[in-house]
């Protein structure tokens, strides 16, 4: 799923590309895009973008007479952008949005459709979407502190849970939790100060290097390569390949379609969590160490 430093890049070109420009066109192509009834998306027509904007991962189009379009890419969606005339190959296309210099496609490669968009009018519509999360970019520590205590959860649903903080998914949370050298497993109540100032160090420092860049692969043209796995992250998406810190292998907690990275030496004090998909299993017989799990395979390197 696109996070704050993809959903902030996107938000950049599309202001480049469609603010102040009237939309001419739209064309739904899926009968399950499209999650409101009024007002109809073809009120667009004819309205000049007076703004694009973020709400946590939602991306928000505002228009003339304060008529709004929030799209949620979810996991699989993506936007993309070309010139008028030219169209998109395949049956991922959910929605086409025309202007002056070229046409928004919103694309979904899963057969889930869970993309969506809605259309509001006016401002305080859009407090709907908001979860409440705290913008960390635009926070203090004390502020971050707070928010982070107001519940106690482990760090990795704080990080990733929108009504505690924004932007921030599955991807990103493991890269910080890395960072900040804590366990995803750690519970915000049991966190000293100086574990929330590296905590809160990590959060900002990790989302401004990956915006920037982002924003740099990026250049002057739109983001076509949006993915949770990228090169040289540290955890993230690496599992079994060596940490780029300690060089101990990467391990990782999986729980359904989810995965959690870390490592073992940096972050949980060489103490292997628990993988629920094996550890029910095992159930006492988990092994607690990387040397345990190796012995358990045959010596061999932990995979």
């Amino acid at each position: 799923m696109p996070e704050l430093p993809d959903v902030t890049i996107y938000v950049e070109r599309l202001q480049e590309r469609i603010g102040g420009n009237a939309c001419t066109n739209v064309s739904l192509l899926s009968p399950f895009v499209l999650r409101t009834v009024d007002p109809p998306p073809h009120d667009a027509v004819g309205r000049r973008v007076v703004v694009v904007r973020r709400i946590g991962k939602r991306i928000v189009i505002g228009f003339e007479s304060e008529l709004f379009f929030v799209l949620h890419l979810m996991i699989a969606g993506r936007l993309r952008w070309r010139h008028s005339g030219r169209r998109l190959s395949g049956k991922m296309a959910l929605a086409a949005f025309e202007f002056g210099g070229g046409v928004l496609w919103l694309t979904e490669a899963s057969a889930k459709k869970r993309a969506s968009l809605h259309v509001v009018r006016g401002e305080a519509s859009l407090t709907d979407f908001d979860r409440g999360g705290l913008e960390v970019m635009q926070a203090d520590r004390q502020q971050f502190e707070a928010s982070l205590r107001r519940e106690n959860h482990t760090l990795k649903r704080a990080l990733t849970d929108p009504r505690i903080l924004s932007g921030i998914g599955n991807a990103y949370s493991d890269e910080i939790l890395h960072a900040a050298r804590l366990s995803p497993l750690e519970w915000t109540s049991r966190l000293e100060q100086t574990e929330i100032a590296r905590l809160w160090q990590a959060v900002r420092r990790t989302l401004a290097t990956w915006t920037t860049r982002l924003r740099a692969d990026v250049g002057d043209g739109f983001p076509e390569k949006v993915t949770a796995f990228r090169e040289g992250m540290a955890v993230h998406g690496r599992f079994g390949q060596p940490c780029p810190v300690c060089g101990s292998p990467i391990q990782r907690i999986r729980h359904a379609s989810n995965e959690c990275n870390y490592c073992v030496e940096c972050q949980t004090g060489g103490r292997l969590l628990a993988d629920r998909s094996l550890s029910r299993l095992l159930r006492g017989d988990w092994p607690r160490t990387l040397e345990e799990l190796e012995e358990r395979r045959g010596g061999g390197a932990a995979k």
